[in-house]
């Protein structure tokens, strides 16, 4: 045999060994982050009335707790009225655990558990809710604070953000309430009244929890949902959150002398802001297929194409190939890297003025591992010597830690989600805020999940017109509460 033939049939054997590998790695590939609901006990779901439930959220929307954008424009009273109605409707659920309020109405309830040595529960909700924009309340099927119910669903501004949530809670407390549970492990809810604020209400529970040396098991808040279109299984896919990126806004300002606009100099405010502003976004952070964003994909492939599932089988060879398709969309990006987003631009005050400062406000959203100082210190190299000047609006919001994917916490809550959505159940990064960043410090583990199913386009009506929640995921969401905390606190 000569050494062409040799050479071809050792190209082909190698090929032939590759595509065992790929094919043998596909077939037994397994997700990262999959729970057994078999190796969990899970409790039995509750008895609740669903159509008083539903007519108690629409109570719940008809009180606006808005949080606006000027603090002087709240209603104080609003949440007084909220807090004395949930003690009215839900009397034993109020027997049953003790009340306080911090940093002037964020609420927090304890049920003491019969185990002291146990690390509590931490459920979260938030009372207030975002405005509807003006002009656009003619947009809505149904007024946005008359809490209609209709089509299958209650209607209004916060169903979804966040009061569905807060309701629900207290139907499956006041279920467990009811039937004569006991918890074992103190349960907690901690009800913020400013998250679409500042986070204030939040900030202080945390202070409180150090003060008092709790360290919570779990904190459950907002954050993920049910996506039933999810693009990577074209199926639902329960997502839970298990970090959400950090927030920042850097001010880049460009001095200048200002003047005349008929005799403008070969460089001016403006165009100096323009070039500092272009340098930054064009030197964007690398996509990586690392991180939780990472994690849900990995997850999901499990249930997905074969294609789609031997990519991540074999990130070794395939891994360009994955961050080229994920980052294809601006959502997907995201979940791969920190963003950069100018937002606002100050100049002059009039056309013919040139400025004697220009200003722009680019906004951050950094990924789990960058941290504020090096995306700092990358601002400025990008900029190099140009005259501008960089500064953060207000000390950054970190980018959260990675909560746990194999804790007995994770296993509890992923199982009683797979339950309760009958979908999948995967890992993810949240893109917002939510008030629960500020409890990290004094928790194990904080996770971030609604039992919603919302496709891609619906989740839009979260801070959207036409915002509602249908009965039959209030139903879910009543039962999911309930049986979690009986799972994880009997």
């Amino acid at each position: 045999m000569g050494k062409v033939a040799k050479s071809v049939l050792g190209l082909l054997a190698a090929l032939v060994l590759l595509l065992v590998v790929i094919l043998v790695r596909t077939a037994t590939y397994a997700p990262p982050a999959a729970v057994d609901p078999a190796n969990v006990q899970l409790a039995p779901a509750v008895t609740f009335d669903r159509a008083r439930a539903a007519e108690h959220l629409s109570q719940a929307i008809q009180i606006p707790t808005i949080s606006h954008q000027d603090p002087s424009e709240n209603q104080p009273a609003e949440w007084e009225r909220l807090h004395a109605w949930l003690q009215t409707t839900y009397p034993s659920a109020h027997a049953a655990m003790t009340r306080e309020l911090v940093a002037g109405h964020t609420l927090v309830y304890t049920w003491k558990g019969t185990d002291a040595n146990l690390s509590p529960i931490v459920l979260m909700a938030h009372q207030d809710v975002v405005p509807v924009t003006k002009g656009t309340e003619k947009d809505w099927k149904h007024p946005p604070f008359a809490g209609v119910i209709a089509e299958g669903s209650v209607w209004g501004r916060g169903t979804l953000d966040n009061k569905g949530s807060l309701v629900s809670i207290f139907e499956a407390l006041e279920a467990l309430a009811l039937q004569g549970f006991s918890p074992r492990r103190t349960v907690m809810l901690v009800l913020g009244h400013d998250e679409e604020a500042n986070g204030l209400g939040a900030q202080g529970v945390a202070a409180l929890f150090k003060s008092r040396g709790i360290t919570a098991e779990f904190v459950l808040d907002e954050g993920m949902v049910v996506i039933s279109d999810n693009p990577i299984t074209r199926a639902p896919l329960a997502i839970i959150g298990v970090a959400e990126k950090g927030y920042a806004t850097l001010v880049v300002t460009a001095q200048a002398t200002g003047g005349h606009s008929s005799t403008p100099p070969k460089e001016t405010g403006v165009t100096t802001l323009a070039r500092a502003v272009t340098a930054i976004v064009e030197d964007p952070f690398p996509l990586d297929f690392q991180g939780p964003g990472a994690a849900m994909v990995r997850s999901a492939a499990a249930h997905a194409s074969f294609p789609v599932k031997m990519a991540v089988a074999n990130t070794w060879l395939f891994e360009p190939l994955l961050v080229s398709q994920v980052g294809a969309t601006p959502e997907g990006a995201a979940l791969l890297h920190t963003t950069i987003a100018p937002t606002m631009l100050k100049g002059s005050p009039k056309e013919n003025v040139l400025p004697q400062e220009a200003t722009a406000w680019i906004n951050y959203r950094f990924a789990p591992g960058d941290a504020s100082t090096e995306v700092m210190a990358r601002a400025k190299a990008a900029v190099g010597d140009l005259p501008v000047t960089l500064s953060w609006t207000k000390t950054p919001n970190e980018a959260s830690p990675v909560s746990s994917t194999t804790s007995e916490s994770w296993k509890a809550l992923a199982a009683v989600a797979g339950e309760i959505s009958g979908a999948p159940v995967a890992p993810g990064l949240v893109l917002a805020g939510t008030d629960s960043r500020y409890l990290q410090p004094v928790a194990k583990d904080v996770y971030r999940f609604q039992p919603i199913e919302l496709t891609m386009a619906s989740t839009s009506q979260i801070h959207g017109t036409n915002e509602h929640l249908s009965l039959e995921g209030m139903e879910r969401m009543v039962q999911f509460y309930a049986r979690l905390i009986a799972t994880t606190a009997r």
